[in-house]
């Protein structure tokens, strides 16, 4: 495996097995991931959440069974914010949504087996462009499976912010006739994703900048004061741990660029 690009603020973090487990709830409020009884995949998780990705995602993968989410969710995280090649963002993005669809396969009850498989797919079809994607049937195997995590869990909040916003970019490629035919996309719909998830996790940045990137896409220009105060307020969260580091610096660029 190719040496990834390393976190920017290694050192900000110092999460062991011990404070992991302490606040899990916390760590975990936006997937919902029960804690792990194996003490490899909560190593696992310190190094995720102090933003060693590529160390958490190999322990992941050689921890097996619950690590394969913890190498899911390093894989994906780090491909959508420090890879740098689009070539290896995509690969990264096919390497999980496969490793996703086997767990899925093995352990069906398993909500972020489905929840990663959906999240690598979709960002995956915003590399391609979203209409290739939905060309290729991409788009129906996002929808299903984000149903399924959210019927699993139901206050999976990634999940919620994940199905709005494929809500979201289907109206906004396709349009809202051709949208709700074919795809069962709905603005209604998309809107009540995004707010269950703030619902679930006010405190999300991450929540905060999709449902303000959903809302321009579904309402257009007339929202684009609130999506600004949902950016801002973004930008004024306070990280806890790496990913939510990353989350908090993209609002951040967005508000300055």
């Amino acid at each position: 495996m190719a040496k990834w690009t390393a976190f920017p603020h290694l050192g900000d973090y110092q999460f062991d097995r011990a404070s992991v487990k302490k606040h899990w709830l916390r760590l975990h409020a936006g997937d919902a991931e029960p804690l792990p009884s194996s003490p490899q995949v909560i190593d696992a998780w310190a190094l995720f959440h102090n933003g060693e990705f590529q160390k958490a995602a190999e322990a992941g993968v050689a921890a097996g069974g619950d690590g394969i989410t913890v190498a899911n969710k390093a894989t994906a995280i780090y491909a959508n914010y420090l890879e740098k090649k689009e070539k290896v963002r995509l690969d990264l993005f096919t390497e999980v949504a496969q490793r996703a669809a086997l767990q899925a396969s093995d352990h069906p009850g398993n909500a972020n087996a489905w929840y990663w498989q959906a999240y690598a797919l979709g960002r995956y079809s915003q590399g391609i462009s979203v209409a290739k994607a939905l060309a290729q049937g991409l788009g129906g195997k996002v929808k299903d499976a984000l149903e399924k995590a959210i019927r699993l869990q139901p206050h999976h909040a990634d999940a919620h912010i994940a199905l709005g916003t494929f809500h979201a970019e289907v109206i906004d490629k396709v349009g809202t006739l051709i949208g709700g035919m074919t795809y069962g996309a709905r603005k209604d719909l998309g809107l009540k994703f995004f707010q269950e998830a703030i619902k679930l996790q006010p405190a999300s940045a991450i929540a905060m900048i999709e449902y303000a990137n959903g809302l321009v896409m579904l309402e257009g220009d007339k929202k684009a004061r609130e999506a600004t105060r949902l950016y801002e307020q973004a930008a004024a969260a306070e990280p806890f741990d790496a990913m939510e580091s990353l989350d908090v610096e993209l609002a951040r660029a967005e508000l300055q660029g």
